[in-house]
């Protein structure tokens, strides 16, 4: 079963409060601090993340299990650990981006 969990959408400038996820060399907000459950990310230069990630907007969706999500999927970046607690990955299902989450 998958959740919605937020919105992400790509920006250039500084944001209030920016957690730094060192696995994506990006930026985030905290999407649960916004009212429409919208995140910001500001991707460094050098970022490891797929060009579709950096320049679309994403759903979020938490998930049971990342491995059974992903299967059949057309993975545009593999799990890893964005954090301690949660694993991620993104696919594009028709041309949409979609991010995966995990607690862990």
């Amino acid at each position: 079963m998958a959740t919605f969990h937020h919105f992400g959408v790509p920006v250039q400038n500084q944001q209030e409060n920016e957690i730094y996820i060192e696995a994506g060399k990006v930026f985030i907000t905290d999407a649960d601090s916004h009212p429409y459950h919208s995140e910001f990310l500001r991707f460094e230069d050098d970022s490891p993340m797929h060009a579709d990630v950096i320049n679309n907007p994403h759903a979020a969706f938490m998930v049971d299990s990342l491995e059974e999500a992903l299967q059949g999927q057309n993975v545009i970046i593999e799990p890893f650990d964005a954090t301690e607690t949660l694993r991620v990955a993104f696919i594009n299902d028709n041309g949409a981006v979609i991010e995966l989450m995990q607690q862990i």
